[in-house]
């Protein structure tokens, strides 16, 4: 029995399911006070039909599910097999349930609290000027990265798979033509929804199966630039315009459609383990994984990183959730249950690569970090094993509209969240213009130019062939969840001002805090004691760990600091 995915499946869906009915229900009646809360939220008080725009309880729960559930949950867990399953999957359960849920919700409920403002922003008003510019900085590298990463993963996909372009591109006027019918003829928008779901998933038939419905570049690119290059100047160029139209237009429809295509993704993988129900092939615990992948601590931590907790999440939840939020009765679904999501799909992932392939199948792609990337990267082993997985539970599925299926779950994924990252890196350049007195970056227009365009710098390739954002990506394990333990420590600082038990954010954000502080300075080390440094890589992670610890320090400062006054200094 324990060696079924099926077995393990149920475990973390029983887990994820007590969680939401106990555990979140405790934060949202006596922490975080939300279901009983009837104050107007931002979206109502502040609405300006572009960013500030009340929405339906189940679009914006739609937004936020597709705009966190990104790539990164399935990176995460696919590298961290590398350990065995068994701590992976350990792993993401409890940091799921006690940390990374509970993050979401909290920073979700201090940001509408705070008129819809984002958590550097609020670490203005919570512990000062100077470590609010510092957050907001470190907020800026952070989605940067993203912003070239995700381009970077659906233009390899894009090239990889070419059946997956025209699905992908067919949901964009589907999505416009579904804002348009809900918000100016004031239709319903889940009839809509579900039709363009129908049909962008007949196109990913369609496409599989005929070579005239796929696009590709030649092989060749054009004008000296490669397929890649190219897909990932276009994607950037949609994100500059999709950054600047009112996020009725296309964004929520969108991520609306893209939740009702994730359920059903995750539906179908859920559905192939029961029916199959594969052996877990991995081993349990890889004994060679701390040699060939590193200590699994912290780098099993940093590694599934999202899969389990993502600051990044605090930036959605802050950045755009909150400003589309009528109620804060609505929060713990949208903040908690999203969150909870997410863990499904670092479940799924784990499980594709531990049942997806044969025992010598697996071996021969976790042999070492370098044989995984050899073998296509972690993305590649999860489109592989789910795609095997799908096979041998539905016989009538062809490998390629298994690979298709796949491939275009994945791109949806990081689809909405380049969106979204790029509107926030749009909302922090302008508040650091506007707190650095720099007049163009308050501009939208500016600030939309700058966050869409300047990640083409990361994507250029160095001496060795590959892009300057992949010997840089070892950070953002580390330093996105450093984000997570700062934004906590914000959540801890709010909840003190107004009187709440700390314990419930604080210890969670300490545990937090060693973990990245440790992957931090165990790359430092490994870079320093290389016999070629590499800058690319010793240079933001020095500067993100010192940015993170001023943070810190300042947090801590007014976190242990007795003052009469902090019951009454809370922002309500």
């Amino acid at each position: 029995m324990f060696q079924y995915a099926s077995f393990w499946v149920c475990v973390a869906l029983v887990c994820f399911a007590l969680a939401y009915r106990f555990y979140a229900r405790f934060l949202d009646r006596f922490i975080l006070e939300c279901d009983a809360d009837d104050t107007p939220t931002p979206a109502v008080t502040m609405e300006d039909g572009i960013d500030f725009v009340p929405t339906n309880k189940h679009v914006v729960l739609g937004h936020h599910f597709t705009s966190i559930a990104g790539a990164a949950p399935i990176v995460g867990p696919a590298v961290a097999c590398g350990w065995g399953w068994g701590p992976a999957l350990l792993w993401i359960i409890v940091g799921v349930v006690f940390i990374g849920a509970m993050h979401d919700f909290s920073a979700l409920v201090m940001s509408v609290r705070h008129s819809g403002k984002s958590v550097g922003d609020i670490a203005g008003e919570l512990i000062g000027e100077r470590p609010r510019t510092l957050f907001l900085c470190l907020i800026v590298i952070l989605t940067w990265l993203v912003l070239a990463a995700f381009a970077s993963i659906i233009a390899s996909l894009f090239v990889k798979v070419p059946a997956s372009v025209v699905p992908i591109n067919l949901e964009i006027p589907l999505a416009v033509a579904v804002g348009w019918w809900y918000y100016r003829k004031r239709g319903g928008i889940l009839i809509p929804s579900l039709i363009a779901l129908g049909l962008m998933w007949g196109s990913v038939f369609f496409a599989a199966e005929h070579a005239s419905l796929q696009w590709a570049f030649p092989a060749e690119g054009i004008a000296g630039f490669t397929p890649g290059q190219l897909w990932v100047g276009l994607l950037l160029a949609y994100s500059f315009v999709t950054c600047l139209l009112p996020v009725w237009v296309l964004l929520q429809p969108r991520d609306f459609i893209n939740s009702h295509q994730l359920f059903v993704g995750l539906a179908a993988i859920y559905l192939a383990v029961f029916i199959a129900n594969p052996v877990l092939t991995a081993p349990m615990i890889h004994a060679e994984g701390s040699e060939t992948f590193g200590p699994i601590f912290p780098m099993l931590f940093v590694t599934v990183a999202c899969g389990a907790i993502s600051g990044f999440h605090s930036l959605v939840a802050s950045g755009t959730t909150s400003k589309q939020i009528t109620s804060l009765r609505h929060a713990k679904p949208i903040g908690y249950g999203s969150m909870l999501g997410e863990g499904c799909l670092a479940v799924a992932a784990t499980v594709a690569v531990a049942a997806g392939f044969s025992e010598a199948g697996w071996h021969d792609h976790y042999a070492s970090r370098a044989a995984l990337n050899e073998s296509g990267g972690p993305i590649v082993a999860f489109v592989e094993g789910t795609s095997n997985l799908l096979q041998s539970a539905f016989s009538g599925i062809s490998t390629d509209v298994a690979r298709t299926i796949v491939a275009v779950i994945v791109i949806s994924f990081a689809a909405t969240t380049l969106d979204t990252a790029c509107r926030i890196q749009r909302y922090c350049l302008g508040e650091l213009g506007r707190a650095w007195k720099i007049g163009p970056l308050s501009n939208r227009y500016v600030a939309s130019a700058i966050a869409a365009f300047t990640p083409l710098a990361l994507v250029v390739e160095t001496g060795d062939g590959t892009p300057l954002w992949r010997h840089i990506w070892p950070v953002f394990g580390s330093s996105n969840q450093m984000l997570g333990a700062l934004t906590l420590l914000m959540v801890t600082v709010w909840l003190k001002k107004r009187g709440k038990p700390l314990w419930f954010t604080g210890i969670p954000g300490i545990v937090l805090a060693v973990i990245t502080v440790s992957g931090l300075g165990r790359l430092i080390v490994n870079e320093f004691g290389a016999e070629a440094t590499r800058m690319a890589v010793l240079v933001p992670s020095i500067l993100l760990l010192l940015l993170a610890l001023a943070i810190m320090y300042e947090g801590l400062v007014v976190l242990l600091r007795n003052s009469d006054d902090d019951a009454g200094a809370a922002a309500s």
